[in-house]
C-alpha cells in the first residue's frame, strides 16, 4: 500500500451513512427546486422522497449528471437545481466542474458522495480514492465561491441548509460509507415517463 493509498484510508475512517446524509436533503429540499440524482443517489433517494421535479438519471452517461443539471439551471434560472453525483461518476467527467464556473448559473448545488468506489458496478476502488484526491480542494481551485467537506454526520445536519443557501454555484463533498450490497442498478421509472413528468412539472410545452 503506497503513502497516498494509506493517507486516504485513514482520512476516511471518519464519515457519514448514506442514507441519513441523503434523508437531509429530502427535508430540506425546496418544493420548487429541481433534483437529479444518478448512481447510489439514484437507488436510495425514491425511498426516500417523491417529487414531480426529481429527475433519477439511470440509465445514465458517467459524468453525464452535472451537466444535465447545469443545463436546467440554465434553462430555469428561476428555479434552484441540486445534483447528486457519485465520485466515481465525476471522475469521468472532471471538466464539467469548470464548465459550470464558466456558465455563471448561481442557481446550482452540486452534492458529491465521495465513497471511494465504483459502487453500482461492484465496489472496485477508484483511482482518486487510491491517491488520495480532495474533491472539495478541486472545486475549491476551479473557483466555486462556496465549498465544504463533511464527514460528521451531525455537522451536516446542523449546516447543510445554511450551506445550500449561500449564493451558488456551491459544491458539498460528503464523504460517505460505501454500501456493500445491492450494487445493481435499476430505474425507480422508465426514463421515457420520466422525462415526460418533468417536463410538465417544469411547464414545459412539447
Amino acid at each position: 500500500m503506497s503513502r497516498r493509498e494509506r493517507a486516504s484510508d485513514g482520512a476516511r475512517r471518519e464519515s457519514l451513512p448514506l442514507v441519513p446524509a441523503l434523508k437531509v436533503l429530502t427535508e430540506i429540499r425546496r418544493q420548487d427546486q429541481v433534483v437529479v440524482t444518478c448512481m447510489g443517489s439514484a437507488r436510495e433517494w425514491p425511498k426516500l422522497a417523491e417529487h414531480a421535479l426529481d429527475f433519477h438519471y439511470v440509465p445514465s452517461t458517467m459524468g453525464g449528471a452535472v451537466p444535465l443539471g447545469l443545463g436546467l439551471a440554465l434553462a430555469q434560472p428561476q428555479r434552484e437545481v441540486l445534483v447528486i453525483s457519485g465520485d466515481g461518476a465525476l471522475l469521468m467527467n472532471l471538466g464539467c466542474l469548470v464548465t459550470v464556473i464558466d456558465s455563471g448559473a448561481a442557481n446550482l448545488s452540486i452534492v458529491l458522495l465521495d465513497n471511494g468506489v465504483y459502487e453500482v458496478t461492484g465496489g472496485q476502488k477508484t483511482a482518486a480514492a487510491r491517491e488520495g484526491v480532495d474533491f472539495a480542494g478541486v472545486a475549491r481551485a476551479i473557483g466555486y465561491p462556496h465549498v465544504s467537506c463533511f464527514r460528521r454526520l451531525d455537522d451536516w445536519q446542523r449546516e447543510a441548509g445554511e450551506f445550500l443557501g449561500r449564493s451558488g454555484p456551491r459544491f458539498a463533498s460528503l464523504v460517505v460509507d460505501p454500501v456493500r450490497e445491492g450494487f445493481a442498478l435499476a430505474p425507480p421509472r422508465p426514463m421515457q415517463e420520466q422525462m415526460r413528468r418533468l417536463g410538465e412539472a417544469l411547464g414545459v410545452r412539447r
